[in-house]
């Protein structure tokens, strides 16, 4: 009892932890939790893109797509092998799910997980075009620019280095996106498939913040692994998502 409080203490003052040996059982499990989402998510996304990638209208825009499948699979990888330090299957936990399955386009999941899949629910959506697939894009690639103002100091340092050398790659994705979506508006209807994906995406990619009041983030703020609020996160996407999209004139179509 003596060594958790000693440990509790420790994380609860900004300590690290280094060694999946000195890690308590219910940082263990939050950790793991954590890991599971992320890498869930990065799967989902890249399979999600692979499929958009014939969907791309030239050879730029294919590279882009394949640059995204690419690398979020890399970075799927990289947290599992974290997750392999603390006896994870490896092999077997990245065949457990058809990464690529969806649900139907107009379903409703809000900020639930399906049962034995920790992929955010915003990857059990359909992706039906290519503006359709570039706006998601921009939306969830601005959603992760601020998640991983947390990740990145999470209080598991091998982890936390892990992010911190995902994170420019992930930033890329949406400035990829933000390319993509500046040509869109240049065609003819560009401007109002890009609203209508914007409507569609919006509240699916608001619900990857969580619910606001969370019981759990007192825990995870003590164990180091969580810092600000859902509500707090949600607030700082949205004023980064106006400033992305006002200067395009879609500002108003993205409240």
């Amino acid at each position: 009892m003596s060594d958790t409080m000693n440990i509790d203490d420790y994380l609860a003052s900004g300590g690290v932890l280094t060694s999946p040996d000195n890690v308590p059982a219910r940082y263990r499990g939050e950790l793991m939790r954590l890991m599971s989402s992320f890498v869930d998510s990065e799967l989902a996304a890249s399979a999600g893109f692979a499929a958009s990638i014939n969907f791309a209208p030239g050879i730029r825009e294919r590279i882009a797509a394949s640059r995204i499948t690419l690398e979020k699979a890399d970075h799927a990888e990289r947290v599992l092998n974290v997750m392999g330090a603390f006896g994870t299957d490896i092999a077997r936990y990245q065949s457990q799910h058809d990464w690529a399955a969806r649900l139907a386009r107009d379903a409703d999941l809000g900020t639930a997980r399906r049962e034995g899949d920790m992929r955010l629910s915003v990857f059990h959506y359909p992706i039906n075009s290519w503006t359709d697939a570039v706006v998601m894009n921009v939306l969830m690639g601005l959603a992760t620019d601020v998640q991983m103002t947390e990740l990145t100091r999470i209080s598991y340092g091998p982890l936390a280095e892990v992010f911190r050398e995902i994170a420019p790659r992930e930033a890329a994705h949406a400035e990829l996106g933000l390319e993509g979506l500046k040509a869109i508006l240049e065609t003819e209807n560009g401007r109002r498939d890009a609203e209508e994906a914007l409507a569609y995406w919006m509240p699916r990619v608001a619900a990857t913040f969580g619910v606001s009041g969370s019981g759990r983030h007192e825990t995870l703020a003590r164990f180091g692994l969580r810092h600000s609020t859902n509500a707090t996160l949600l607030a700082r996407w949205q004023a980064l998502l106006a400033d992305w999209l006002a200067p395009l004139g879609l500002a108003r179509a993205a409240t």
